[in-house]
């Protein structure tokens, strides 16, 4: 059993990882820091850059994962995403996308996952759900 939230984010953002390799993504990053900030997730979909935030929570959560990245959270991100294109020097689409994952801490099983791709952008004040 899972006692603390960082290994419980860990086991999500893992889960997360697989789901997204099964749709055929190839991850380029995990867990990517810089001085602006940090991103769970960052992989390649065809021609676009995915920049995934990944949601935790038990099973049954009082409230979705998806709610929980506000308009600040997001500004974060996107930030964070601006630094890592220009120092990759990277030309591709970039995308933002976030995956709820909900884990039984009992067993460390998934229960559900659900992927919101395009949640959010840099044109919108708000996430599209």
């Amino acid at each position: 059993m899972i006692s603390s939230n960082r290994a419980f984010g860990a086991l999500g953002e893992k889960y997360a990882a697989g789901y997204l390799k099964k749709k055929g993504y190839k991850i380029l990053e995990k867990n990517y820091r810089n001085k602006l900030g940090e991103i769970d997730l960052i992989a390649r979909d065809g021609a676009e850059i995915v920049f995934v935030e990944v949601k935790t929570r038990s099973v049954k959560p009082y409230l979705d994962g998806r709610y929980a990245v506000d308009r600040r959270k997001q500004f974060h991100i996107m930030r964070t995403a601006s630094f890592y294109l220009a120092s990759k020097r990277c030309t591709l689409q970039p995308r933002f996308d976030i995956i709820e994952t909900e884990i039984d801490r009992g067993t460390e099983k998934l229960v559900r996952i659900e992927h919101f791709e395009n949640a959010f952008s840099q044109t919108e004040d708000y996430a599209r759900f």
